[in-house]
């Protein structure tokens, strides 16, 4: 088989778009194709491929390790027409660099390294928000070439380099009780309203886990997502909550150590094989200025 030869680019495209979700109806909406017509071109991909591209799971649909490779493919065969293009126009212009990593890393960890990279005029960059399992999945699947997040198991396929270790602390009114303590015990939450992350969430599973291991029985004042919004919420009042260190506290709120939380370790990852040109002033802009930030702490 020859890929190239047997295969369009549109039907490369828009399988990569459909594998974003795995879902048909969207991925047609946003290619302004209709179903049938998306159907028929990754139908078409699949029989060119040999695999199978995606299966189906109940009532949902997973892409096979074969389709993230294709969409991987797609992605940087697009990357690569844009900038022949550029080159084409005499633009002298790098590559959009995507960087996927969550809205707290993005916030109080990045800042520092993001700036750096794109005090370079010629250097882009584009932010994908995602945490965690999503950070890693598009890595993998070709739509970054950067991700960041704290990793609870070391991915083989990827390249990971730890890139810095995060404290946590109790975030609470300037004037609550706790606030006269210099660090803040597990015990000391008993019966306290706190602010957590939504059920599931690998937050909310670990503080679950801590407390009820240290037999300490506390009440949801709030679920919510995201540091910014837990902290916003601290400083009206409606609880408690567990945030990393690195976070900026709002006006009135204060925060304490909790040393028997784990600190929490942030890496930074790309596919094997390295990454080059902006990609990799990025990584490094990234190491050096998380340093900076370990440094003064």
């Amino acid at each position: 088989m020859n890929l190239l030869r047997d295969v369009s680019l549109d039907a490369l495209m828009a399988f990569a778009e459909f594998a974003e979700d795995g879902n048909f109806t969207r991925a047609a909406g946003r290619l302004h194709l209709s179903q049938p017509a998306l159907h028929t071109r990754i139908s078409k991909l699949g029989e060119a491929v040999g695999r199978p591209l995606y299966v189906r799971r109940g009532r949902g649909i997973e892409i096979t390790p074969v389709g993230r490779q294709v969409q991987r493919f797609a992605r940087e065969l697009a990357a690569s027409a844009n900038a022949f293009q550029s080159e084409l126009q005499g633009q002298d212009v790098e590559p959009t660099v995507v960087l996927a990593a969550g809205e707290g890393a993005t916030l109080y960890l990045l800042g520092q390294g993001i700036r750096a990279h794109l005090s370079h005029r010629r250097h882009s960059l584009q932010l994908l928000t995602a945490d965690g399992a999503a950070a890693v999945e598009a890595v993998r699947s070709g739509r970054a070439q950067l991700g960041v997040a704290c990793l609870e198991t070391v991915p083989k396929d990827l390249t990971v380099l730890p890139l810095t270790r995060v404290g946590q602390v109790l975030a609470m009114p300037r004037r609550h009780p706790l606030s006269a303590r210099r660090k803040v015990k597990l015990t000391d939450l008993q019966g306290t309203d706190l602010i957590v992350p939504p059920e599931g969430r690998p937050h909310r599973v670990m503080l679950s886990r801590l407390l009820q291991s240290a037999g300490v029985d506390f009440n949801v004042a709030v679920e919510a997502t995201g540091w910014e919004v837990m902290l916003h919420l601290v400083r009206l009042g409606m609880g408690l909550a567990v945030v990393n260190a690195c976070c900026r506290l709002p006006a009135g709120v204060v925060s304490r150590p909790m040393p028997e939380l784990p600190s929490l370790q942030y890496h930074l990852f790309h596919r094997n094989g390295g990454v080059t040109g902006a990609a990799a002033a990025l990584r490094q802009n990234l190491l050096a200025q998380a340093n900076t930030w370990r440094d003064t702490q």
